[in-house]
């Protein structure tokens, strides 16, 4: 080979490595963009914390496993706030735990796959005691989603949900344990060898904690299982257009609602006064329900106060509505299914008293 065709070689040969090395390098998933995407609107662009806790504390980071982080992700919170990110590429994960990790300077501790025994009767006596007044009955969790109006103004957070299935497919006994022993710093969580108990009794807790999973289990499964809901209900009324409108404003009257305002269902959307006359919405509040609602999770301003459709075409007349419990699996908070269960009686009562 001579040599002009040798180095001509050696260029091209180059050329391609480069090429290669260059699409290897921006085709790897950038943990900053992924973290900016996926969690900072919970938790911060800065990881200081906002709905979800503040990921940048120095005492969470320095105390949890990237295994913890990456099992996190990928299973959420179920009923919790925090999604289950199953999408994501374990590379993907990778990267967001290695932003996390720039967050401080100590190393990521080991995971410790060590099986902690104890006395869980005891420790359940122990968690009555020390640990229901944030993580509530049973380990269920604080109340709210953890911005400011959903809890008291004093706690940076809302105390997590031990009684759940992300929870507990992702923190190892030893973590339980060290999380108890030495508290977080920067958060409500205070170390319960400081405030008295032993470390045989810090065993107990753990393993009541731990026996949490068939029950975590079962509600998650529960959950699931009510997830094929329509987006809506609809019912068709035997009367005409104005007694439908009628019958509802008296239902609304009978059910302790205040009937906010009546529009026609094209209002904005048309010239004025070129409204399909026979599309009407309906917007009423009960406004106790609507402030113990929004105490629980904010979001559900987003379908609050109440609406109902009123619709004619081809001499049918129908009535129809947001299905409540439909909604309540965007917003992943097993608290909040209560109330919209609640909601879903009070619409099916309002429009069967409508329709009668």
């Amino acid at each position: 080979m001579s040599i002009k065709k040798f180095l001509l070689s050696m260029k091209l040969t180059s050329f391609l490595i480069l090429l290669l090395f260059s699409f290897s390098v921006n085709s790897a998933p950038r943990g900053d963009e992924l973290y900016a995407t996926h969690c900072s609107s919970c938790h911060g662009k800065d990881g200081k914390g906002g709905v979800g806790i503040p990921l940048a504390l120095p005492a969470f980071l320095d105390s949890v496993s990237d295994i913890y982080l990456k099992k996190t992700i990928r299973h959420g919170r179920p009923g919790r706030i925090m999604p289950a990110f199953v999408t994501l590429s374990d590379a993907q994960l990778k990267a967001i735990v290695q932003h996390l990790r720039s967050w401080t300077d100590k190393p990521a501790p080991m995971e410790n796959t060590v099986v902690i025994k104890g006395d869980k009767a005891h420790g359940k006596k122990l968690f009555d005691r020390h640990c229901v007044v944030c993580h509530g009955v049973d380990g269920l969790g604080g109340k709210g989603t953890g911005v400011t109006f959903s809890r008291k103004r004093d706690l940076p957070i809302i105390a997590p949900a031990l009684n759940n299935s992300g929870f507990l497919a992702s923190a190892s006994d030893t973590m339980l344990h060290d999380t108890i022993t030495f508290g977080r710093e920067g958060t409500p969580m205070t170390s319960m060898l400081v405030a008295g108990l032993s470390e045989s009794d810090i065993n107990d807790v753990v393993s009541y904690i731990r026996s949490f999973e068939a029950a975590a289990t079962e509600l998650e499964k529960a959950r699931a299982e009510n997830k094929e809901e329509p987006p809506t209900i609809i019912v068709d009324s035997p009367y005409d257009f104005e007694e439908t409108i009628e019958n509802l404003k008296d239902a609304l009257t009978d059910q302790n609602f205040t009937l906010i305002r009546t529009d026609y269902l094209e209002h904005g959307l048309v010239a004025e006064g070129k409204e399909n006359k026979k599309q009407m919405v309906l917007h009423f509040c009960n406004f106790g329900f609507l402030f113990e609602a929004l105490a629980i999770d904010p979001r559900v301003g987003m379908f609050l106060p109440c609406r109902i459709t009123v619709i004619e075409k081809a001499g049918k007349v129908q009535l129809s509505t947001i299905n409540p419990k439909r909604l309540s699996r965007l917003f992943n908070n097993r608290e909040l299914d209560e109330s919209c269960n609640e909601m879903y009686e009070v619409y099916t009562t309002l429009l069967e008293d409508a329709t009668l």
